[in-house]
């Protein structure tokens, strides 16, 4: 008798069918790394979140493109509050000055406020009348900008380095050293025990040309600050350029040679504070600090190396000509001389290692000259960015002006060989502006397309970051060697769409670094959203946001 086959028969081709599929997706990664799979991964559900959120496209709108960045420097600068007087003066007849954050903060980081604070009390008498100190703490790239632009004078300056005040000199605010130096202190390569061993068997030392040519072969990664705004970060940038032609930190040989370094390192920090959580992360191998810094911590003096650079860190006092504020401020300088060295060497500073400066004295035009060449050759290969615009209701009126204001004045900040797009959002999310190469036609589409921004409705902030990466990524296709970023600049909580939970493994995978503006926002989710992948926040109140812009465009586009 013959029997029916056709059950077993099926379940031969329900076991070879399951083996197969199986197999495959048993061996579908096979060979690839976790970061390729994790990229895989993260396009999967960009894709299927783009078609869900489909966004709409905006038609095309263009203005009138006008710069005159020397007037704007005026309005970029945002206003000084109250918050920045680390001292209060405590008569009528004081002195102003500006001093660098590691001498004007708490704890080790107060010599200069400790010091102000002691004169005060001694309530000197000086050309007849009580005098005293007023300190503020102001970054010593802010040094330069206010007094140049006008906008405020401070009786005198202190920031870290003299290169601040050669800068401030050669944009003709002439000034008088009432002392070379406050307190010593050094600027360097922070690098842990390994690399240093690792640098001195492979190349025969370890210093600032030593790091640049193994960056350049892509041995290590460094990390340093914006010369625009650290003197730590300037400092750098100056070593480097004399490394590959001394005394022309101008010529052909050093942009060839920063181009190359530049070629290895995956961004420049907006702070300090940026610079070492990625290197704690392990974005970099070695990064610049200042010797005060690094002796006052622990976990870095015990397990790294301090290799200084460049030019030493003198912090000196410097009156502005136009004050007649000198007598207090000689009197000031000499008060610290005579009582400040116990604290100053407590603190970190003026402290004896084996370095004596040997670079050029290059010039204050020189110096700004370097800032250009950074600008426009920091980046070998162009960037690819989109904005990503909140216009929810929220937004309305003053928040929405000033995001505006922002952009169009910062637009003159990024270079045209970069690639630049606009997302906006509330309830829904529109492709404002297409991802198109930053030349007149497309700055001009830009402005328009900023200027026509209008709030209402709800704020689907994940839902346009989502968008801004499926921009980006179809762009990389056409651009493949460019480097990617996004700006998100927002007012509130998210309270439509994705949440970033479900954006985070996206982000992560991509490896595209988000840059977030807050307007009174809810800072710790921009926060989170920025450090997966070495991202800045900004915290701005709508009155330092334009100037915020500006500095993040010339460190990063």
């Amino acid at each position: 008798m013959k029997k029916n086959n056709t059950p077993a028969i099926i379940g031969i081709a329900v076991a070879v069918i399951a083996l197969v599929f199986g197999g495959v997706a048993l061996t579908r990664n096979v060979g690839k790394s976790d970061k390729t799979i994790s990229r895989e991964s993260a396009m999967d559900t960009l894709e299927k979140y783009y078609k869900k959120i489909d966004p709409k496209e905006a038609a095309p709108v263009k203005g009138q493109v006008t710069y005159a960045e020397e007037e704007n420097l005026f309005q970029e600068l945002p206003e000084l509050k109250a918050d920045s007087i680390t001292v209060n003066e405590t008569t009528g007849y004081y002195a102003e000055i500006f001093a660098s954050s590691e001498k004007t903060g708490t704890g080790t980081d107060g010599y200069l406020r400790e010091m102000a604070e002691k004169f005060n009390r001694q309530k000197p008498i000086i050309n007849g009348q009580p005098a005293s100190i007023r300190l503020r703490t102001v970054s010593s790239g802010q040094q330069v900008d206010y007094p140049a632009s006008g906008k405020y004078l401070p009786d005198a300056i202190s920031p870290s380095s003299d290169l601040s005040v050669k800068m401030l000199n050669a944009k003709g605010i002439p000034t008088t050293n009432i002392t070379d130096s406050l307190v010593m202190n050094y600027a360097g390569l922070v690098v842990s025990n390994s690399t240093y061993s690792t640098l001195v068997e492979d190349y025969g030392s370890a210093d600032a040309k030593t790091f640049a040519q193994a960056t350049a072969d892509g041995r290590i990664t460094v990390g340093y600050t914006n010369p625009f705004t650290s003197a730590t970060g300037m400092n750098f940038l100056v070593t480097l350029l004399d490394s590959y032609d001394s005394g022309n930190i101008l010529s052909n040989r050093a942009i060839e040679g920063f181009q190359a370094f530049q070629e290895n390192v995956p961004f420049v920090a907006m702070t300090t504070g940026q610079m070492r959580s990625a290197a704690e992360r392990g974005s970099f191998d070695a990064f610049v600090l200042e010797y005060q810094v690094f002796v006052n911590d622990s976990k870095l003096s015990r397990n790294y190396r301090f290799i200084p650079f460049g030019y030493a860190h003198t912090n000196p006092l410097a009156k502005l000509d136009t004050s007649d504020k000198g007598p207090i401020l000689e009197s000031f300088a000499q008060f610290c001389r005579e009582n400040g060295g116990s604290l100053a060497q407590s603190d970190g500073f003026d402290q004896n290692i084996d370095y004596i400066p040997s670079l050029p004295d290059y010039s204050g035009a020189d110096l700004m000259a370097a800032q250009q060449l950074y600008k426009e050759n920091k980046d070998s290969q162009p960037v690819v960015c989109v904005f990503v615009t909140d216009v929810s209701g929220s937004m309305a009126g003053e928040p929405l002006n000033t995001l505006k204001d922002s952009l169009i004045n910062s637009m003159q900040y990024i270079n045209t060989n970069n690639y630049i797009g606009l997302v906006s959002y509330n309830d829904d999310v529109t492709i404002s502006l297409p991802i198109a190469e930053f030349d007149i036609n497309q700055q001009s589409y830009f402005k328009g397309t900023v200027e026509s921004l209008d709030s209402s409705g709800g704020t689907a902030t994940y839902d346009g970051l989502c968008v801004a990466l499926k921009m980006i990524e179809d762009k990389l296709v056409e651009v493949p060697d460019a480097k990617a970023m996004v700006f998100v600049l927002s007012d509130g909580e998210t309270n439509r769409g994705h949440t970033l939970k479900d954006v985070e493994s996206i982000v992560s995978g991509l490896a595209i670094p988000v840059y977030t503006i807050g307007y009174n926002a809810d800072i710790d989710a921009l926060s989170k959203l920025s450090d997966i992948n070495e991202g800045v926040c900004i915290n701005a109140n709508t009155d330092d946001v334009i100037y915020q812009l500006k500095q993040l465009f010339n460190a990063n586009m």
